[in-house]
């Protein structure tokens, strides 16, 4: 099953570091499988407060997301973001082929039920 990293990085004043960061950052995860989905794009606020840029790199899997950003090559090159740019990065898998979210929805009202709020 598909896994995501998604990180929502606070912007930043430039620095070489971050444009390192930039450059080198593929070679490191394109070894376990990981591309770019989403990267430097503009992104339109539809409800809430989201500021910041948004970066989205896809892995066959999550254990290929943890391996890589458990390698040697990704632990050396991460400094070089987390010294200049703030923000929140997840690890999240994707839903199976044919995902039906009824089952979801069936847990929430069984949870209201019990709660007495259905």
């Amino acid at each position: 099953m598909p896994a995501y990293v998604i990180a929502r990085l606070q912007d930043a004043a430039p620095h070489p570091d971050i444009a390192d960061y930039i450059e080198r950052l593929p070679g490191t995860f394109e070894p376990y499988g990981g591309r770019y989905l989403v990267h430097a794009t503009p992104h339109e606020v539809m409800e809430g407060d989201w500021r910041g840029g948004i970066v989205m790199i896809g892995f066959p899997g999550a254990a290929e997301a943890r391996a890589w950003w458990d390698s040697p090559a990704y632990r050396e090159l991460a400094p070089l973001r987390s010294r200049h740019i703030e923000g929140d990065i997840i690890l999240v898998e994707g839903v199976p082929e044919g995902y039906v979210p009824t089952a979801a929805a069936r847990a929430i009202r069984d949870a209201a039920a019990a709660r007495g709020t259905a």
